[in-house]
């Protein structure tokens, strides 16, 4: 089994124990902050599940039908992981939003704090370990997962701090409902970047501008006198990289000389580039050169 998929079955793993627990402080304390930090935990079980799926399609080799392969598969994994997150930030500032209106006092604060760091535990050292996982393999699903699992931790880092000043102020029981409402407005930051980079994952967005201008440098440390190259386009989809541009020659160069500098630049750009695709147009440089007018 792939690393990328073991970490998405350690996320649902994670995310089952702790929805568990999280809930289990909300029903022993009657805290609406904790409500939504359970909330979110019950956002983290069904991102993991769709990560699962996004991994085993894009994982499979391509047909007829997807010559490109399936690994943009993971970008509508992160577009839903996103709108996920948006519908539980929603549900959040409602919940804190109800409490205002019908104040309820808190019970056993000391356990539903106590509960919440097990929980808050757990997130952090899978998370951490999803993150090296995705460095590693380029995964930006599993990076997606990581990153929401983290947010959940401070998430729950803000929750329990304000249940903290609770239990030796109890009459800030006001921070209950505020709290609530602060961590559904922070995880709506979350979900929309996820949206974002989603969307340009779609899109076909170019390479980052670092990678852009490792490539160009690569290309022209490659070329030989009196070549160059021009059309440079960039795009990725999951953890592959696509390169293409057009490649000038003199016109006497041979088929075979042109296709070994194919090979050089090729082997040059994948070397740099994880997962690269490369692909190249040669042209003869008179194509390009101003026709010569008679006087």
């Amino acid at each position: 089994m792939k690393a990328t998929k073991k970490m998405a079955l350690l996320s649902i793993a994670t995310s089952i124990a702790t929805l568990g627990l999280k809930f289990g402080a909300y029903f022993l304390t009657g805290s609406v902050s904790l409500l939504s930090d359970a909330l979110e935990a019950l956002v983290n079980l069904a991102a993991g599940l769709v990560a699962l799926t996004a991994l085993t399609i894009a994982e499979q080799p391509a047909d007829d039908r997807h010559t490109y392969g399936h690994d943009k598969a993971e970008y509508f994994s992160t577009g839903v992981e996103g709108t996920l997150i948006l519908f539980a930030a929603g549900s959040i500032i409602y919940a804190g939003w109800s409490r205002f209106a019908h104040p309820a006092p808190l019970e056993n604060l000391g356990w539903g704090i106590a509960v919440g760091l097990l929980a808050a535990a757990m997130n952090y050292t899978t998370a951490r370990l999803m993150l090296k996982v995705a460095a590693k393999h380029d995964s930006v699903t599993i990076e997606a997962d990581a990153k929401h699992l983290l947010t959940d931790v401070w998430t729950s880092a803000g929750v329990l701090g304000g249940l903290l000043v609770i239990v030796f102020l109890p009459g800030w029981q006001i921070l209950d409902p505020l709290i609530a409402i602060v961590v559904g407005l922070h995880i709506i930051v979350t979900g929309v970047d996820l949206l974002r980079r989603s969307i340009d994952g779609l899109m076909d967005a170019a390479l980052s501008p670092r990678e852009i201008r490792k490539t160009e440098e690569l290309i022209r440390a490659g070329l030989p006198e009196g070549a160059s190259f021009h059309a440079l386009r960039t795009r990725k989809a999951g953890a592959t990289r696509f390169v293409e541009f057009h490649l000038t020659v003199p016109g006497e160069t041979s088929v075979r000389a042109s296709h070994a500098l194919c090979d050089r630049l090729e082997e040059s750009i994948a070397s740099h580039l994880a997962m690269a695709s490369v692909t190249i147009h040669v042209e003869p440089q008179e194509a390009h050169e101003p026709p010569v007018r008679s006087p």
